[in-house]
């Protein structure tokens, strides 16, 4: 099964920027459209960005759309967040996923679950 390490979380203070990286080993990451969730204390995991196999497509929540982007290097096996302009509500644990389903092009997002999981990573923006 895929593995996935998150790396580059930290604490920055409002407006600031971290940048966010997942490496991809045990299987090619071409294989697999990629997500970013995140996670805040009392909430449910929500997805705020993904990218399909090619890096083609883009999806984003409304929460974070022209604040961050989402990118891979299929040849390094890495997928990358890049969050800009940040606020205290995106502090949360990020977490790098893969899917093995298609993308829906008309919905403009992944279709299917996603099945493999990273151990998270914590950003935390105070105010």
């Amino acid at each position: 099964q895929v593995q996935l390490v998150e790396s580059g979380g930290g604490s920055v203070q409002t407006g600031g920027s971290l940048s966010l990286s997942c490496a991809v080993s045990r299987g090619m990451s071409s294989a697999y459209v990629m997500g970013w969730f995140r996670q805040a204390p009392g909430k449910d995991r929500e997805l705020v960005a993904a990218t399909s196999r090619s890096g083609v497509y883009r999806y984003y929540d409304d929460s974070v759309k022209g604040r961050f982007t989402v990118s891979r290097t299929n040849a390094k096996n890495m997928v990358y967040l890049q969050m800009n302009s940040l606020k205290p509500e995106d502090t949360a644990v990020y977490y790098c996923a893969a899917n093995s389903a298609d993308w829906s092009t008309s919905d403009g997002k992944p279709l299917g679950t996603f099945s493999s999981w990273g151990q998270g990573t914590q950003v935390t923006v105070s105010s």
